[in-house]
């Protein structure tokens, strides 16, 4: 079955950008730091986090961090998400759950097309037939060795079971459809809209980054209000693998920051 992406904030940090605000003070102040929390109005904090970001000091970001649940994602996505190092991780595992009957992501180059779309949905098709066939046919070699173990029939179903799966995914493809559970704080998650809201990166993450951009301005707006692609504030960092439409992507964020605000 064909999923669609959906990332959800599940959680974040307790009034985010009044933390940072105080946490960047506390380095020029002799205030107590109730005394620094106490004295955060609305309207100080815009301005000291405007003046913050100015100055380029980063190191108070850190401090506050957001949870996504992110669904009707592919595997493809999620080898490239996990390379983003300063960041914490729980994914849906293939060896524990058997995926009968796997949603699956359709590149949107191939729907566009109907005879590649064809052509996919047949190899997803397959993929699941090989899965299941293998699935079955190792479940029943390992049922038999465990019974023979002496294991009774329910433990050793579950175990041939767990033991078939985590060698019949294999023939599982990149465009399998998996969930994951992501935080990050602040300042990484600034680092990671540079790159994945980029023209240049794959167009499922960029989507996924864009979704989660969106739903942290809902909570932290003045934090995120430059948020994007590095074009954004500054020359392209991409040299000659510039994608040659630094105004279009700024006009395209320029648009989404004004009806996001």
């Amino acid at each position: 079955m064909e999923s669609t992406l959906k990332v959800s904030l599940l959680t974040h940090t307790p009034d985010p950008e009044k933390v940072i605000a105080a946490a960047a003070k506390l380095c020029y102040s002799s205030s107590g730091i109730p005394e620094l929390m106490a004295n955060q109005t609305p309207d100080k904090v815009q301005s000291f986090l405007n003046r913050l970001s100015n100055y380029g000091h980063l190191s108070p970001v850190e401090h506050v961090s957001f949870t996504f649940g992110i669904e009707g994602v592919s595997r493809s996505l999620t080898h490239q998400l996990v390379r983003h190092r300063l960041a914490s991780y729980s994914q849906k595992s293939q060896r524990y759950v058997t995926e009968g009957q796997f949603d699956y992501i359709v590149p949107p180059e191939i729907a566009a097309i109907p005879a590649a779309k064809a052509r996919y949905l047949t190899a997803m098709a397959n993929d699941q037939a090989a899965y299941d066939e293998l699935t079955d046919t190792l479940k029943a070699a390992h049922l038999k060795t465990f019974l023979a173990e002496g294991l009774s029939e329910d433990e050793a179903a579950r175990k041939a079971e767990k033991k078939a799966i985590e060698d019949a995914r294999y023939v599982l493809p990149n465009g399998c459809e998996t969930k994951i559970v992501m935080t990050m704080n602040a300042r990484e998650l600034l680092h990671f809209f540079n790159h994945r809201c980029c023209n240049r990166a794959q167009w499922e993450i960029r989507e996924c980054a864009t979704q989660m951009l969106l739903l942290v301005k809902e909570v932290a707006p003045t934090l995120f209000k430059n948020a994007g692609p590095s074009c954004l504030n500054g020359p392209c960092p991409e040299g000659n693998m510039y994608c040659g439409d630094i105004q279009g992507v700024r006009a395209h964020f320029a648009a989404l920051h004004k009806a996001n605000p």
